[in-house]
């Protein structure tokens, strides 16, 4: 049977995360409730990755085995009977053991802060109308490149085998009147990559010294590690594969 990668893009607020939940509406839920209103028969989509209720994405991947093609009319189709906030952008048919989370090579992630009042980032960004050290947020993103085990930066009651990240890019940028935090791994933790803004913001902010955050990140305490940045800020911007899984 066919398989596809189904690339979706979506505004995280009116969500509970990415994968599908009990009780809860989620955009793999929506997705695959569409799929039984217009195919008439159901859907299994297996998921790139979790991202928190409120995360947003400009790019990710469900994977799905279909009977036959999968055209662009369906897509369109779809795509009118899901909710304003998702859009499917295509659906590739890849070899018929890929697998949109196990063969990721990397995800990247952007995290947007604005320090003035904006109507139109209100649900896109952190307003944070304080001043924050340049330097200092530039060091602790130097630093991060520099760890592997990330245990402190990770949520509790998370089912994984090891804490351990490959990070490609950590930096800060700014972008449209906002600072943005731009970090690029092999995967990321439950919570992560707010784990990592909130804990810089409070060095920036002089409420935590930069000796404490290279402590924190070779202690492995998650007690000291602040998660307190909120979901609307952060944005999964591309999950990358390598060419030969698509047909």
């Amino acid at each position: 049977m066919p398989r596809y990668f189904l690339e979706v893009f979506y505004k995280g607020e009116s969500f509970s995360g990415f994968q599908v939940q009990s009780n809860a509406i989620t955009i793999q839920s929506e997705i695959e409730k569409a799929f039984l209103i217009f195919f008439r028969k159901p859907v299994s989509l297996t998921g790139s990755s979790r991202t928190d209720a409120g995360v947003h994405a400009l790019q990710n991947y469900f994977h799905f085995d279909w009977v036959g093609s999968f055209s662009e009319e369906a897509l369109y189709n779809l795509n009118a009977i899901l909710p304003a906030g998702i859009v499917l952008k295509s659906a590739k048919q890849v070899k018929p053991d890929a697998h949109c989370r196990f063969h990721a090579l990397s995800r990247e992630y952007k995290y947007y802060i604005c320090h003035l009042k904006n109507p139109f980032l209100e649900d896109r960004s952190w307003y944070l109308p304080y001043t924050l050290d340049i330097k200092m947020l530039d060091s602790c993103a130097v630093h991060i490149k520099q760890c592997t085990d990330f245990s402190a930066f990770s949520k509790r009651n998370t089912q994984v085998k090891t804490f351990n990240c490959n990070i490609y890019e950590s930096c800060w940028l700014k972008e449209n009147g906002c600072l943005v935090y731009h970090v690029k791994a092999n995967r990321f933790l439950r919570g992560m990559v707010r784990g990592l803004v909130g804990t810089m913001v409070r060095v920036a902010r002089g409420n935590m010294t930069i000796e404490n955050f290279e402590r924190l990140m070779k202690d492995m305490n998650q007690s000291t590690a602040d998660f307190s940045a909120p979901s609307k800020g952060l944005f999964l911007i591309h999950v990358s594969y390598p060419e030969e899984l698509f047909l």
